[in-house]
């Protein structure tokens, strides 16, 4: 399962970034979202808009296409 199949108001556990940007990656991981941490899904916006998610307390807006590219459990 990806960020993108979670319903708004759902939480998941981060299990792998596969980020193919080395520099995102690293700009995730500054922002706390690791593997391992809780991560909740606040909002998806339609027609493929970003999603908007929290990590620690923190919202965090990605493109769809990164938040694709995380695994979650």
């Amino acid at each position: 399962m990806v960020l993108t199949d979670l319903h708004k108001g759902e939480t998941a556990v981060v299990v792998r970034l596969a980020v193919e940007h080395e520099a995102l990656k690293q700009r995730l991981l500054h922002l706390g979202l690791k593997e391992g941490k809780a991560v909740r899904l606040k909002t998806a916006m339609p027609f493929g808009g970003p999603v908007m998610i929290e990590v620690d307390g923190q919202a965090i807006g990605l493109r769809r296409k990164e938040a694709a590219s995380i695994e979650v459990r």
